[in-house]
């Protein structure tokens, strides 16, 4: 028999099983995960975002739970599925009824529906309480705390085409991170990354790694709040001042809308960009008024020409002697403050923000981007609110900057814990200047956008709930790959059912419409695009067994008109992902494979993938081919981790993959994945 058909057949047998099996015992799943993958589907444009620090915190909780008698508000806010009156009628909860005995009694709290709970309990626990506390000595934090290790190492199973000339260190990546943890109050460490393709001890290397991130994060000292030093991050308000933080955006629950996870934060991940690097402090003299003060010094890789900086690179990259050559060719120093007041149901903050270059920014913007940025010093001012009652909740941020303004408001009207409303607005002028901001749009900034936004989740009957959203948004001004002011629509549908706690299906469709410039008119015929996706997934558990199967379905067209004829693009993949983890021995293993076809990059198609510990992985396909991936996982008495994922893409319609530097002879793609922590 042909290697294909035996694929084929092999493919089409677990597809089978999964849709076949009886459910019994517990999901292997994360439920959360959902969540993020359909954050790595949201965008058509890209995105600087990083959440390798919240994901962290996340995976921790599940193997260090948060004590729900000791939680504070900032602690559960990180749980982005609990709404916030899920969270003030918890500690409202604890405040009248005293420490709980049991994590049962979150049945007894208000508005705690059962999905909530069900996504809380591997991540909290219930612990006598004990007399004593205070702030902890030095002593007794070096004691009680926690030392961490984790290495990766990606080994390429392909070579690119600028290893022949241009790269000047191995295929090899490579990274380090280390880190002591007292509880949520003390953190310290360093990450460590080379990327592939630099060297190492070697040439613009010679002090080893080619990025080192060094932090330290105090918490909760007294009137203290916070205290970072090195490198950090900070979110405020609805992230129209300061904003890199995690952000779901538009997804499939009203849960996720709103930017909640304010604060600083501790800089852990790889990511070489999205962070500041100096000192920044959270004091609370008075128990409802808080005031933040931040100061940044950070190099930026880029192209200075003539005391001008023409641009500015993000991806980290060193590879190449040109790569190199724009390694911290400028530097950016911020600072600022907030001040922040909070009582019962009503939130206000305000946050100015100073920051500069040392040179000029000017860049060569094309016309679509004649309104961003340029200049060498800069501001933003924001005023923050919040309204809570029973069942009515408003936010909002206004701000300010040295160009233009931004608003954002939502409403949300809870009509009981199973029917919730949500209306969002955003008015961000075409020219409204924030280099730090990340919030709610339809776009990766929020920039030249006028929108209406109206979400409603419904839980009719017990194993059933629905989500439904549309969202009205406009472009004044030109946009990329489109060369005139334009407007568009965003509609989503998800019916999700559950009839038992291992079994879980739901169907889900998004529609897309938006304009484009005609390939090669130059930007003078623009016309509609219509974009439908369907996807269809099936979880399934029994024991130590977890199946999950995924249909996806993708339908793109641009309009006719213009003397102009387009042909419907289509796209569709089939995932089946299979998970055994046994209860008796420290060992879980993950299979999952995948065909698709698309007809061109429009009908691309996402494929969700396990990722290594504390990322998530979803990339995009189009052509023609499978995917595989397989991977093992072994946990010794949670100190000892070790991870190793084998993954591979197979591409039926071309002999080699990606172009320029990157491209691949042949048409096979695959990498091998390793990942060792250690936990003293």
């Amino acid at each position: 028999m042909k290697t294909g058909k035996v694929r084929y057949l092999l493919f089409c047998g677990l597809l089978c099983v999964s849709i076949g099996m009886q459910a019994q015992q517990v999901t292997l799943l994360v439920p959360w995960q959902e969540e993020l993958e359909q954050l790595g589907m949201n965008g058509e444009e890209e995105t600087d975002a990083d959440w390798q620090d919240e994901l962290e915190e996340l995976t921790r909780r599940m193997e260090e739970p948060l004590d729900l008698n000791t939680a504070t508000r900032k602690q559960l806010e990180q749980f982005f599925f609990l709404t916030d009156k899920q969270i003030e009628n918890l500690l409202a909860y604890l405040y009248l009824h005293g420490p709980m005995q049991t994590v049962s009694e979150l049945q007894m709290v208000e508005e705690m529906d059962r999905e909530s709970i069900e996504r809380l309990l591997p991540l909290v626990c219930v612990k006598p309480v004990q007399k004593g506390g205070g702030v902890p000595g030095f002593k007794q934090m070096m004691k009680y705390g926690q030392h961490e290790w984790l290495t990766r190492l990606d080994i390429p199973l392909y070579t690119r085409k600028g290893y022949e000339k241009s790269y000047l260190g191995p295929s090899l990546y490579h990274s380090l991170r280390y880190r002591f943890r007292y509880g949520d109050r003390f953190q310290v460490g360093v990450t460590a990354e080379k990327d592939a393709g630099e060297p190492m001890f070697a040439l613009h290397n010679r002090k080893g790694y080619d990025w080192y991130s060094p932090f330290l994060l105090l918490k909760e000292m007294g009137w203290l709040k916070a205290l970072a030093l090195g490198h950090y991050r900070m979110s405020f308000g609805q992230g129209l001042v300061l904003g890199n933080n995690f952000l779901f955006g538009k997804s499939f629950s009203l849960a996720t809308t709103e930017q909640r996870t304010e604060g600083i934060r501790a800089h852990k991940s790889t990511d070489e960009y999205n962070y500041f690097r100096g000192v920044a402090a959270t004091l609370q003299p008075i128990p409802s008024v808080n005031f933040t003060l931040f100061y940044s010094h950070r190099s930026l890789d880029g192209v200075v020409q003539q005391d001008t900086i023409t641009s500015i690179y993000k991806t980290g990259l060193h590879r190449s002697q040109a790569e190199a050559d724009k390694r911290e060719m400028c530097f950016m120093q911020a600072a600022g403050g907030r001040l922040a007041f909070q009582k019962q149901g009503i939130r206000l903050g305000v946050t100015a923000l100073g920051y500069g270059f040392n040179h000029p920014y000017s860049p060569n913007y094309r016309n679509y981007a004649r309104y961003n940025i340029q200049g060498d010093r800069f501001y933003n001012v924001g005023m923050d609110y919040s309204y809570r009652s029973a069942h009515f909740s408003w936010t909002g941020e206004m701000a300010k900057g040295k160009q233009g303004y931004a608003l954002l408001n939502q409403l949300g009207y809870r009509f009981s814990p199973d029917y919730r409303l949500l209306l969002v607005h955003r008015y961000y002028t075409h020219d409204y200047w924030a280099f730090f901001a990340h919030s709610f749009s339809e776009g990766s900034a929020p920039q030249n956008e006028n929108g209406w936004y109206l979400a409603a989740e419904a839980s009719p009957w017990a194993a059933w709930r629905l989500f439904a959203s549309v969202d009205l948004f406009s472009f004044p001004w030109w946009k990329y790959r489109i060369s005139r002011p334009s407007q568009g629509v965003d509609v989503r549908f998800q019916a999700t059912y559950r009839p038992y706690d291992d079994m879980e299906m739901y169907l889900q469709y998004v529609y897309k419409r938006k304009e484009r410039d005609v390939t090669q008119t130059g930007g003078e015929v623009t016309l509609p695009i219509y974009h439908h996706r369907l996807r269809y997934r099936l979880n399934l558990s029994a024991g130590d067994f977890a199946l999950r199967t995924t249909a996806d379905f993708n339908h793109f067209r641009q309009q006719d008109g213009g003397g102009y004829r387009f042909t419907p693009q289509i796209g569709w993949a089939a995932t089946q992902l299979c998970e055994y983890a046994p209860s008796r021995f420290p060992l879980s293993l993950s299979l999952q494979g995948s065909y698709f076809q698309t007809d061109d990059y429009d009908a691309r198609v996402y494929i969700a993938e396990r990722g290594l510990l504390y990322t998530f992985y979803v990339p995009s396909f189009s052509g023609c081919g499978w995917r595989y991936s397989a991977e093992v996982r072994y946990e010794w008495k949670k100190r000892v981790m070790l991870l190793a994922k084998f993954g591979q893409t197979i591409y039926l319609d071309r002999t080699s993959i990606g172009t320029g530097n990157d491209k691949i002879s042949g048409n096979r793609k695959g990498d091998v994945q390793l990942q060792l922590r250690l936990k003293l």
